[in-house]
C-alpha cells in the first residue's frame, strides 16, 4: 500500500509539471488574460470586463487601424492600457476639432469614420502628429476620459502586447474580436 501512495503523489507531481510546461509558454507567448480598468474605452469596454489577449498575431502581421490593443504604458511599462489604433507607422494624424484624418507621404488625407463613438460631447482638439516607422497613434473610445497618444505621444511597436481576442465576462457581452471595426 505505501508504494501506491507514492505513485499517486508522483502522478500528481508529473501532471502538474506537464501542465506547467504547456501552460507557461501559452501564457507568455500566445495569449494572456486582461481585466479592463477605467472609463477610457466606454462604451466599447467597461471596467471589470475580462478579455483574452492574442499575443501571437502581431508576430506575423502588422496591426491595423481600428484594432483594439493592449499595450504597455510607455512611461511605466508595468502598467497596461487598452486603446484603439488610429495612426499607423509613417502616417500623419491630424485632429481638427472632432475630426481625425490620416495621411502618408503627402497623400490626400483620409477622414476616419468615428460613427462607433459619440463625439457630440467630446471636447474639440487641434493637433498634428507625425509617426516614425515603428510608431502607432492610439486613442481611447471615450476621448475625454482617455490618457493616450494625445497625452504621452506615439506608441512604440515594442510596447504593443497584443489585440483583444475574446471578451469572456460578463456573459451577456461575450464576443470574439470585441470592439473590432471590421465586424460592425
Amino acid at each position: 500500500m505505501p508504494g501506491g501512495e507514492k505513485g499517486i503523489g508522483s502522478d500528481i507531481l508529473s501532471f502538474a509539471l506537464i501542465a506547467l510546461i504547456i501552460v507557461i509558454p501559452i501564457r507568455w507567448f500566445v495569449a494572456q488574460p486582461f481585466i479592463v480598468r477605467g472609463a477610457s474605452m466606454e462604451p466599447t469596454f467597461y471596467t471589470g470586463e475580462y478579455l483574452i489577449v492574442d499575443q501571437l498575431t502581431y508576430r506575423f502581421e502588422e496591426p491595423k487601424r481600428g484594432d483594439v490593443v493592449i499595450l504597455r504604458y510607455p512611461k511605466d511599462e508595468s502598467i497596461y492600457f487598452i486603446k484603439r489604433i488610429i495612426g499607423l507607422p509613417g502616417e500623419t494624424v491630424d485632429i481638427q476639432g472632432n475630426t481625425i484624418s490620416v495621411s502618408k507621404d503627402g497623400s490626400e488625407p483620409e477622414v476616419l469614420d468615428q460613427s462607433f463613438i459619440d463625439i457630440s460631447n467630446v471636447r474639440p482638439e487641434f493637433a498634428t502628429y507625425t509617426l516614425e516607422g515603428d510608431e502607432y497613434f492610439v486613442m481611447g473610445d471615450n476621448r475625454d476620459e482617455s490618457s493616450d497618444s494625445r497625452v504621452w505621444g506615439p506608441l512604440p511597436k515594442r510596447d504593443l502586447v497584443g489585440r483583444a481576442l475574446v471578451r469572456l465576462f460578463p456573459p451577456n457581452r461575450i464576443d470574439v474580436l470585441p470592439g473590432s471595426l471590421q465586424t460592425r
